[in-house]
C-alpha cells in the first residue's frame, strides 16, 4: 500500500510528533525554496497546533494578518485526516470565504503545487446556496418576468428531467454559477427552510442532494460554513433517530476559520421557522387519507388555532429601525395562544400513533408530518419559559414567519466540545485586550489551549489611519468625504457599511456623482459575492461596497489600497442582540463594545495583506456622547500606526 503521508511514517513513534517535524521542514526548507516568505510567528503557531492535535483539545489560535495561519492548520488537518481515515472539516464564516480558500490561487492549491500533494478537498455548502427545482418551476408557472427563466433552464443538465439512471456526479445549481442574478432574484429560486425536500420527486436529481453525496466521500478536507456545521451538530441525533444520514460524515478534526463569529452562527442554526400557510398545507395532507373523525376534527382545530396565534403575533409585532425583523412583545394573551396550539399539536401526535397502527396512512408521508410537528412542538415549548428564547417575525407575500431560537447555545455546543477531537479556532481577532474571556464565555468552552501572536508586518510604514476632524452625522457630509478618499487613491477602495440601508443610500447617491463615470462601483447584493470580489480584484480602479466583508476578504496588491469604514460596526438592533443586552447590567461594555472592536479590527485588517502592500484606512465615526470614540479606534489599530486627522490627507 502506498504511503498516504507526505513523510516516511515510523509506527514506533507518536504520529503528531512526526507531523510536527515534517511541518518544520516545510516551513524551514520546502516553502522558502519555492519563494515563500516564512515567518517566526508561523513556526510558533505550528508548534502550538501540534499540542492541540496531540492532546485532542480545543485551542484559540489568534494570529495576526500575514502569519500564514491557514497554511499551518491545513497541514495538520490533512495529515490527521489521513492518519484517522476521516476527513477534517474546515468551517469558514460564510460561503464567500469558502470560495477564497479553494480558488485556483488559494492556499490549498498552493500546498498541492509546492508540496507535490494531491489534496482531496470538497465543498459542503449550505442548502440555500443551491437552486431549488420546485421553486424554479413555480416561477415559470407564475410567469415571473423578473427572472431570466429561459436562461436558467438552459443551465440545467439533461438528466434533471430524465428517467435514465445517473452515471456520474454532475455538479450544478450552485449560487456561484448564477453570478449575474442579484440576491433578490436568487432568493426567488433558491432552497429555503420551507421546502419539503422529502416529498420532492426531483430530490435525487437535485444539485444540493448530488453535492451532498459527493462531499461525503472526501478523503482529506470538507469545507463548509459555520452555519452548516452548527446545523449538523444541532440535527445530528434527530437525523439518526429518524433514519436519515447526518449532514456531515464522521470527521477527525474541526477548524473554525474566523472563529470569533461562531456563536452567532450557532444561534442562527439552532433556530426554528414557522409559517401558517406552510403548516396548513402540511397538516392538510392527512385529510387526503382515510383517517378517523377524531383526528380530522383535531386537524381543523389546529389550523384555526394556528391562525389565531399568528393574529396575536401580528398584534404584538413592533418594527425595528434598520432591520427587516420585527420584535414580538410577549404578553399573557399571546402566550396562551401559543400554549393552545402546542396542546392541539400534542393531541394530534398522540392520534397519529393510533393511525399508524391501522396502516391507513402512507408511512413516508406520516413520518414527514410527525417530524415537522415534533419540530413545532419543540419550538413552541420554548415559550413556556419566555426568558429562555429569542423570537422575532418577518413578513413577505405569504404572511408572517415566526422565528424562534434558544437564548443559550452553550448546552448544544457542549456536545461538540466533548467529542475529544482537535478543535481549532483561528482568527486575527479572538481576544479583547489579550483576554479570550468574551469568546470563551459565549461558547461555553471550559478546557482550552490558547496563544496570540502579532502580525509580522511593519504597519507603521505601510498603513495610515485617519478620522475626520468633526462630523455632524449628516450622510451627505460622509459621502463627500468618502468620494474625496476614492479620488485620492483613484478607486482601489473597499467601503464597509454597518447596515444594508447605509449601503443602499450610498448606492443611490453615488449613481448621481461625477465619480460614477470614472470608477466601477460594485455593490454587494447586485451579483454573486465571489464574482464581485473577483471583479474588484481584476479591475484595479474599482470600488467595492459591502456589508458582510469585514472578515476574510483577501485582496493583496494595489487593487485594495483604501479601506473606508462608514461607521463603527456596533451589533445590529435586532432581537438576538437585544436579548444579549438584556442579560447584563452593562450591555454596552459587555456586548456592544467587544463586538464592535473585534469587527473594526477585522475591517482594518482587509488593507495590508502582504509585506509590500501600502494604503490608508479611514474611519468616518462621529463622537457619541460620553464614549471616547477615538480611544476605541486607537485600541484596535495595528502596532506602529498613529491616528491622524483626515484634513492632513489633502496635503500629502
Amino acid at each position: 500500500m502506498a504511503n498516504p503521508y507526505p513523510f516516511t511514517y515510523d509506527r514506533t513513534r507518536p504520529f503528531i510528533e512526526q507531523v510536527g517535524e515534517w511541518v518544520g521542514d516545510v516551513f524551514y526548507e520546502i516553502l522558502p525554496e519555492a519563494g515563500f516568505e516564512v515567518r517566526d510567528e508561523q513556526i510558533y503557531m505550528a508548534y502550538q497546533l501540534e499540542r492541540a492535535f496531540a492532546d485532542k483539545k480545543t485551542i484559540f489560535a489568534e494570529a495576526g494578518v500575514g502569519t500564514g495561519k491557514t497554511l499551518v492548520y491545513l497541514l495538520y488537518s490533512i495529515c490527521y485526516a489521513r492518519y484517522t481515515g476521516k476527513p477534517a472539516v474546515i468551517a469558514c464564516a460564510d460561503e464567500s470565504l469558502i470560495e477564497q480558500l479553494v480558488k485556483p490561487e488559494g492556499d490549498i492549491a498552493k500546498l498541492a503545487r509546492h508540496l507535490g500533494m494531491e489534496i482531496d478537498a470538497r465543498l459542503a455548502k449550505s442548502p440555500d446556496h443551491y437552486l431549488c427545482l420546485k421553486k424554479l418551476d413555480q416561477a415559470r408557472n407564475h410567469d415571473n418576468d423578473s427572472l431570466p427563466l429561459e436562461v436558467l433552464y438552459e443551465t440545467l443538465p439533461d438528466f434533471v428531467y430524465s428517467h435514465a439512471p445517473l452515471q456520474q456526479f454532475h455538479a450544478y445549481g450552485d449560487r456561484k454559477n448564477y453570478k449575474d442574478l442579484n440576491d433578490e432574484q436568487w432568493n426567488q429560486i433558491n432552497w429555503d427552510a420551507f421546502q419539503d425536500c422529502f416529498t420532492c420527486d426531483l430530490r435525487h436529481r437535485c444539485g444540493q442532494t448530488l453535492s451532498r453525496e459527493y462531499y461525503r466521500k472526501a478523503g482529506d478536507l470538507i469545507i463548509c460554513s459555520h452555519d452548516y456545521y452548527m446545523e449538523h451538530i444541532w440535527t445530528y441525533e434527530a437525523r439518526k433517530r429518524e433514519g436519515q444520514i447526518p449532514l456531515l460524515p464522521e470527521h477527525s478534526a474541526v477548524v473554525f476559520d474566523e472563529g470569533h463569529l461562531l456563536e452567532s452562527a450557532a444561534m442562527k442554526a439552532l433556530g426554528y421557522k414557522i409559517k401558517h400557510v406552510i403548516f396548513e398545507e402540511l397538516i392538510s395532507r392527512l385529510l387526503q387519507n382515510d383517517i378517523r373523525e377524531t383526528l380530522a376534527v383535531l386537524i381543523d382545530e389546529v389550523i384555526m388555532q394556528s391562525e389565531q396565534m399568528f393574529e396575536s403575533i401580528r398584534r404584538q409585532c413592533r418594527a425595528i429601525p434598520g432591520s427587516d425583523r420585527m420584535s414580538i412583545e410577549l404578553d399573557a394573551p399571546l402566550l396562551r395562544e401559543v400554549h393552545r396550539l402546542r396542546t392541539v399539536i400534542a393531541a394530534i401526535e398522540e392520534q397519529l400513533v393510533f393511525e399508524s397502527e391501522l396502516y391507513t396512512l402512507d408511512e413516508y408521508q406520516l413520518r414527514i408530518v410527525e417530524e415537522r410537528l415534533e419540530m413545532m412542538e419543540v419550538a413552541l415549548k420554548l415559550f413556556e419559559d419566555s426568558g429562555a428564547l429569542i423570537c422575532w417575525a418577518t413578513e413577505d407575500m405569504d404572511g408572517l414567519t415566526l422565528n424562534v431560537m434558544p437564548r443559550d447555545v452553550k448546552q448544544v455546543l457542549a456536545s461538540m466540545f466533548s467529542q475529544h477531537k482537535p478543535i481549532v479556532f483561528s482568527s486575527a481577532t479572538l481576544s479583547v485586550d489579550k483576554s479570550f474571556e468574551y469568546l470563551q464565555a459565549g461558547l461555553g468552552v471550559e478546557d482550552y489551549l490558547s496563544f496570540s501572536v502579532d502580525s509580522p508586518y511593519d504597519y507603521g510604514s505601510q498603513m495610515q489611519v485617519y478620522v475626520p476632524e468633526q462630523l455632524t452625522g449628516d450622510f451627505s457630509e460622509k459621502f463627500e468625504i468618502a468620494m474625496s478618499l476614492i479620488r485620492r487613491t483613484e478607486g482601489r477602495a473597499l467601503l464597509l457599511f454597518r447596515t444594508r440601508e447605509e449601503l443602499e443610500l450610498f448606492k443611490e447617491m453615488s449613481s448621481l456623482a461625477p465619480e460614477s463615470g470614472s470608477y466601477t462601483f460594485l455593490f454587494e447584493g447586485d451579483q454573486e459575492i465571489s464574482h464581485l470580489i473577483s471583479a474588484f480584484q481584476g479591475d484595479e480602479h474599482s470600488v467595492l461596497c459591502a456589508v458582510t466583508l469585514w472578515e476574510g476578504l483577501d485582496i493583496p496588491g494595489p487593487s485594495l489600497s483604501n479601506v473606508i469604514v462608514w461607521s463603527l460596526p456596533y451589533p445590529p438592533l435586532d432581537p438576538v442582540f437585544m436579548a444579549k443586552r438584556a442579560e447584563t447590567a452593562a450591555p454596552f461594555e459587555d456586548v456592544d463594545l467587544p463586538y464592535m472592536l473585534l469587527r473594526l479590527k477585522q475591517g482594518m485588517g482587509r488593507l495590508i495583506r502582504t509585506s509590500s502592500d501600502q494604503g490608508i484606512v479611514s474611519v468616518l465615526a462621529e463622537e457619541e456622547g460620553q464614549h471616547p470614540v477615538l480611544d476605541y479606534i486607537a485600541s484596535v489599530m495595528p502596532k506602529g500606526t498613529e491616528l491622524q486627522k483626515l484634513e492632513k490627507l489633502s496635503h500629502k
